[in-house]
């Protein structure tokens, strides 16, 4: 399970890493150096340097986090193998027409999976990676419409955007986790109310972090309908709708245990509590969209 999603949840991870690491330095330093915060205004404002800076750290980390954890290898513009220069042509073809200010790195990373993602903090160093399962089992017209989405997120800027939208929710996270801790705290004993604030502060980091993920997943799923349009404009709607029928082929036959999974990948099933937690929108949602989109 955690090899199917793990992309997915690793960016995730990160991102509740960093801002908890950063609550617990800030709150160290602040101690450690007897600085007062003054009012409730000024520690809000703090909160929101700790959260928006949580979240541009885990994009800065984006593109080598996903070489690292994806085993991702990356072509040589220049290579020999004829595989691999399409699969580059193909993707600074597309580029160039969403006039993206430079190529985007074009990798592999060896998977049975059939997926492809783009990363990376700025328009002009983005990283498009694709499984060796997606090769292998979509045609040269398929396999161009998944990339031509992937290229339209980065002329698109979802990264940036979803990146903001994710230090907003880290901002209203440790200024709510702060005002319920602060709320239990009072009404324990004297003695441990200290202790009590701090384990609740940061323990309610975590679930409240995992609660606003329910909310950056839905404005995900937006940014996919919109990416899709995009691919169909640079790689052609006939294209674009070849990459989703051959996702579908691919993922319409999983069972019931595995579909709220599919959900976290480029695919996109329907299915139980887990598709909220979803990125992707479910691939006939998304085909009956793209079929109605006028290119």
């Amino acid at each position: 399970m955690w090899a199917v999603a793990k992309r997915i949840f690793l960016f995730a991870v990160v991102n509740i890493l960093i801002l908890v690491t950063l609550s617990i330095a800030f709150s160290v330093v602040t101690s450690a150096f007897g600085i007062s915060m003054g009012t409730e205004q000024t520690i809000w404002l703090w909160y929101a340097v700790l959260g928006f800076g949580g979240a541009f750290i885990s994009l800065a980390m984006s593109r080598q986090m996903a070489k690292w954890m994806m085993g991702v290898q990356i072509i040589d513009p220049t290579t020999n193998d004829p595989g691999q220069r399409r699969l580059v042509e193909m993707v600074h073809n597309l580029a160039r027409q969403a006039r993206l200010p430079a190529m985007p790195e074009v990798g592999i990373y060896d998977s049975p999976e059939v997926n492809a993602f783009a990363t990376g903090p700025t328009k002009a160093r983005a990283l498009v990676a694709v499984s060796t399962g997606l090769l292998h089992r979509m045609d040269q017209d398929a396999v161009e419409g998944v990339l031509g989405h992937e290229v339209a997120h980065i002329a698109n800027g979802d990264m940036v955007t979803m990146t903001l939208l994710q230090g907003l929710i880290n901002t209203m996270v440790l200024i709510v986790a702060r005002i319920i801790s602060g709320i239990i705290a009072s009404n324990v004993d004297e003695r441990g109310r200290d202790a009590i604030r701090l384990v609740t502060f940061y323990a309610l980091q975590i679930v409240l972090s995992l609660l606003g993920s329910l909310v950056v997943s839905y404005f995900s799923r937006l940014r996919e309908y919109r990416a899709d349009a995009g691919g169909a404009r640079l790689a052609g709607r006939d294209r674009m709708l070849a990459g989703l029928k051959s996702l579908r082929d691919v993922y319409g036959h999983v069972d019931e245990s595995q579909q709220a999974l599919a959900t976290l990948k480029i695919s996109g099933h329907a299915s139980s509590f887990l598709a909220l937690f979803s990125t992707h929108p479910p691939l006939e949602e998304r085909i009956r969209r793209l079929e109605a989109y006028s290119v």
